[in-house]
């Protein structure tokens, strides 16, 4: 088996509407298609990331809370490149979005940071330079 990328990721969401604004406006990722699904009584939306990659984003009715603090088992978060760390902190923060201090990865000396969607995915932005 080879593997070659990561195609998608898929997020369920408590509130579609919000999580929709939160993930193509703030963050800015192209809506792909988008669609309901009567006998789930479901949408799935499926953004574009620049690589080719995706994400997909589903809503359900009475989804449980998903644990993520403290750290539970499982995926841990879900991490986005960026070339310019500052500027997307002040697009973040310019939309009131909460955003930890930066950090320095004390292993490839990138900087990076955590902030959460509107559920409280951990979302993390790791600086990618001269790429």
């Amino acid at each position: 088996m080879l593997l070659q990328k990561i195609h998608h990721a898929a997020i369920i969401c408590s509130d579609y509407a919000g999580s929709k604004a939160f993930y193509c406006d703030i963050l800015g990722l192209p809506v792909l298609d988008e669609n309901y699904r009567p006998e789930r009584d479901s949408w799935k939306l499926d953004l574009g990331l620049p690589d080719g990659g995706q994400i997909e984003l589903f809503s359900f009715p009475d989804v449980p809370k998903r644990a993520s603090r403290p750290e539970a088992c499982g995926l841990r978060h879900l991490a986005f490149a960026v070339a310019d760390l500052d500027a997307c902190v002040c697009t973040l923060t310019g939309a009131e979005v909460d955003v930890e201090p930066i950090r320095i990865d004390p292993f490839t000396g990138a900087r990076f940071t955590f902030f959460a969607d509107p559920d409280g995915l951990p979302l993390e932005l790791y600086e990618v330079l001269g790429k």
